[in-house]
């Protein structure tokens, strides 16, 4: 028999020697950005908004810590090849990153055609 309890932490670190510290996803989220953009699950993330074709702004429910933290993503459509995803700042032009919004910019995978994205997920990783 288990009793399951919830840990709460500030910092996980490895236990061997090299005290790697691990940081978890601060805000992620899967959304459908074709047609009317739908998020499907979330975690910190408060909407998407659709910009334009192939372009969104993840809206941050908490602001992250500062803007130099890391976002990674993937984008797929279900008819075609995967896809190519870029981030930028807030509003999807090449500024500095936002502490509460992403920017997201979808192109096909030859980097030709801007397109929406049937799966686009992203992750912003920092403090």
């Amino acid at each position: 028999w288990c009793n399951m309890s919830t840990l709460n932490v500030n910092t996980l670190a490895e236990a061997t020697a090299g005290g790697a510290t691990y940081f978890t996803a601060k805000a992620w989220v899967n959304f459908n950005g074709s047609g009317t953009v739908a998020i499907r699950d979330s975690g910190n993330v408060s909407s998407v908004t659709d910009i334009a074709t192939g372009r969104y702004t993840a809206n941050l429910t908490s602001a992250m810590a500062n803007s130099n933290y890391k976002v990674s993503g993937s984008a797929g459509v279900t008819t075609t090849a995967s896809q190519e995803i870029i981030f930028y700042g807030s509003n999807v032009t090449p500024t500095s990153p936002s502490t509460t919004a992403v920017g997201v910019k979808i192109v096909n995978s030859a980097g030709t055609a801007i397109q929406d994205a049937t799966y686009a997920t992203l992750a912003a990783q920092g403090n």
